[in-house]
């Protein structure tokens, strides 16, 4: 039986516009500001928009499902309600953890 190993959990925040809401040039700043602290944390591991989609995409470190939550609340898109998010926990398939103990 395979063992879910820490290190092998991401948190995935699924950002979608809110019809109708303004976002502005110094909110898009805000919200890069909060994604490159992130990443100076060591805590980003990818993120970006959909071009599909209105809304994005933020991958992150984090200890657990509690701080994922803080961090997605603490986007300055989701302070001003100009986004809402859905957050998912996310187990990464990979060699270190020998494709989940299938590979």
């Amino acid at each position: 039986m395979y063992l879910t190993r820490e290190e092998d959990i991401r948190y995935v925040i699924l950002l979608s516009v809110i019809p109708g809401r303004e976002m502005s040039e110094d909110l898009i700043r805000a919200h890069v500001g909060h994604l490159k602290e992130l990443d100076r944390q060591g805590r980003l591991v990818l993120c970006g928009p959909f071009t599909d989609y209105r809304g994005g995409m933020v991958i992150i470190k984090a200890a657990n499902y509690e701080e994922a939550k803080a961090v997605a609340e603490k986007d300055p898109y989701v302070q001003a309600g100009v986004e809402s998010y859905e957050l998912r926990t996310w187990e990464l398939s990979c060699e270190g953890n020998n494709h989940m103990g299938m590979g």
